[in-house]
């Protein structure tokens, strides 16, 4: 059967999955009366609360004879070690844009990938039926972004459609017929070569995506590169080094059909297949036939640029909230992670019962943390930091950059300068994008932007956008101001009190609620003053016999500001952790005892 490989690759929320929903549907994926959820590739329950996609997943359709094996990919910044893998399994690509938005750093970041691969993507202007859009201008545009990535002549000569993936229909043209998907499914077929395919060949595949089943256990992804995969055959497990790590045979072997994936008897080169059984592949490892003796060659990702502590939860109220709360269940954990996911690096801390997890960003190791307590554990979890290095050339200390690019009305766009400057942010461009809005493009140090997204939030009002992307690395910036205020601590353990909270609100912003369980060193709140203050607020009235005309006003608390997790981890100091249990998100001191806090502190600024 004649075969297409195509990865969808998009900045966030430009449409690809709403999209590939469609392409399965028209393609006769689904029975007529079939009922499926939207974005039905998104299965996981933290891609359908936060509307994104974290994980590559791969699904097929058959069109004219044809089978086209797609894989849809994640848009954010913090996963693109996922597309990075992916790029490997297909042989073509379709960049999908936002007919407003136009191009943004996620998408330069996945077409730079798409062109050093020697891809030569379609590009899709999506969302065409917005009220904003300009879909001619970001055809300009995209133009632009392959010249200034060095596109060669083949591949500057890309095809382009017109579509609304919500509506269902793809043109070459805007005033097309808007009917169906016929003109990107027939593009797909014309423009995308076939996979290149030695069928003598023994037996090989490069594993690149890597998740668990219940039943299964571990079940490899990749694409057959040569040769044919049969049920039962004998086969080994080669690491990059060429180290033999396991063999067996191939006792469980799948295609993609559809969104199912089904066991086949036999898979020929250029397919994308899944291998189950093995107890020891990961990724990039190759699986093969026994007479191959070198590994194929797997694409390099990107390194980690910001790492956090995870420690045990060491508190009073450490234990009681979660079933998995030892090291050991937390060592384990990450590294079955590390093992699937290799944007991220686990290695052990100085600390006692304590790891380094090192990844692309704050949302990336936000969801790790996230899906973790929700299988039980409890952790504690240390401020992020940026991964520098030494320039091997000059000696000097360099750390990461970002480029960061930023959508706001424009009476905002004055106090986004402002504190971008604060950060050490060096401002590229300003020009206006439209509708009162102005586009702001930053170079700026990753550390900058830890915890500024709340304060560019409420700055602008909540109508800023912000997008961010790695952008090499510069020498180092110098000192950066963090969080200007202190924070409210308790100075005793118990549960707080609606009379000590009402008096308490005076001195800054409340983090708990009346009844919340409290211990020496937690943190309750946010000081109106730069400095900590220990505070008690377990305090009960005095009751006495006596009445008086005003005595028992009600004490009505301000709501206490609710922190999400990537919000907690972002706003806490050096002294400070982030108290993770799967019923609670905490604020804590490092150090509980006060005295103890005080000699860290004075050694903190010693430092």
């Amino acid at each position: 059967m004649d075969i297409r490989n195509i990865a969808i690759i998009a900045h966030v929320d430009h449409g690809k999955t709403t999209l590939v929903d469609q392409l399965l549907k028209q393609s006769g994926a689904f029975r007529e009366h079939q009922q499926v959820a939207e974005r039905a590739l998104d299965r996981n329950d933290l891609e359908r609360e936060r509307g994104i996609t974290i994980l590559a997943k791969c699904t097929s359709v058959d069109w004219k004879g044809t089978r086209i094996n797609i894989v849809d990919t994640p848009g954010h910044a913090d996963f693109g070690g996922e597309v990075e893998r992916i790029l490997n399994m297909v042989d073509g690509a379709i960049i999908l844009v936002d007919a407003a938005e136009g191009v943004l750093p996620q998408t330069k970041f996945v077409l730079g990938k798409a062109l050093q691969r020697g891809l030569k993507p379609m590009v899709v202007v999506n969302k065409v039926d917005r009220q904003d859009a300009r879909s001619d201008e970001v055809h300009t545009e995209m133009f632009d972004l392959f010249a200034a990535l060095d596109a060669n002549d083949e591949q500057l000569d890309f095809p382009m459609l017109f579509a609304s993936g919500r509506q269902g229909w793809a043109d070459t043209t805007l005033d097309g017929p808007r009917k169906n998907l016929d003109a990107m499914f027939d593009l797909m077929l014309s423009h995308v070569k076939s996979p290149v395919r030695d069928l003598d060949a023994p037996f090989a595949m490069v594993a690149s995506i890597l998740d668990y089943d219940n039943f299964l256990g571990r079940v490899l992804t990749g694409r057959l590169e040569q040769g044919r995969a049969r049920l039962n055959m004998p086969l080994k497990v080669l690491r990059q080094d060429g180290t033999v790590v396991e063999t067996g045979r191939l006792t469980k072997l799948m295609g993609f059909r559809g969104l199912e994936r089904v066991t086949i008897e036999e898979a020929e080169a250029g397919d994308i297949i899944a291998v189950a059984g093995l107890t020891e592949g990961t990724i990039p490892d190759t699986l093969c036939s026994p007479e191959v003796t070198s590994p194929l060659y797997a694409i390099p990702v990107d390194p980690p640029t910001l790492a956090m502590t995870f420690r045990v939860n060491d508190g009073p109220l450490g234990g009681r909230e979660g079933k998995k709360v030892t090291s050991r269940q937390i060592r384990d954990r990450l590294l079955r992670e590390s093992e699937g996911n290799v944007a991220i690096k686990i290695t052990e801390s100085n600390e006692t019962d304590a790891f380094e997890v090192a990844g692309r960003g704050e949302l990336q190791l936000g969801v790790l943390i996230e899906t973790m307590r929700r299988e039980g554990f409890e952790l504690a979890i240390g401020r992020p930091r940026v991964l520098t290095r030494v320039n091997p050339e000059t000696g000097e200390r360099e750390e990461p950059m970002e480029e960061v690019l930023v959508d706001v009305d424009e009476p905002y766009s004055g106090i986004v300068v402002e504190k971008m400057s604060k950060r050490k942010g060096e401002m590229q461009d300003m020009r206006p994008s439209g509708g009162g809005k102005v586009r702001l493009t930053f170079k700026m140090p990753s550390r900058g932007l830890i915890g500024y997204h709340g304060e560019f939030l409420t700055d602008t009002r909540g109508t800023g956008i912000m997008n961010r992307l790695f952008d090499g690395y510069a020498p180092w910036k110098g000192v950066i101001e963090g969080r200007r205020n202190g924070s409210l601590i308790s100075n005793s353990d118990g549960e707080a009190v609606q009379y000590s909270l009402w008096y308490l609100q005076e001195r800054g912003t409340l983090f708990i609620d009346p009844g919340a369980k409290v211990y020496v060193g937690l943190i309750l709140g946010e000081h109106s003053r730069e400095n900590d203050l220990d505070v008690n607020c377990i305090k009960e009235k005095k009751l006495t016999n006596i009445r008086a005309a005003g005595k028992d006003e009600a004490m009505l608390l301000i709501p206490p500001r609710r922190m999400s997790l990537e919000q907690a981890i972002a706003y806490i100091e050096e002294d400070e952790l982030v108290e993770v249990t799967p019923s609670a998100i905490r604020l804590r001191k490092r150090y509980l005892d006060p005295h103890t806090r005080k000699k860290f502190e004075k050694n903190f600024e010693a430092a």
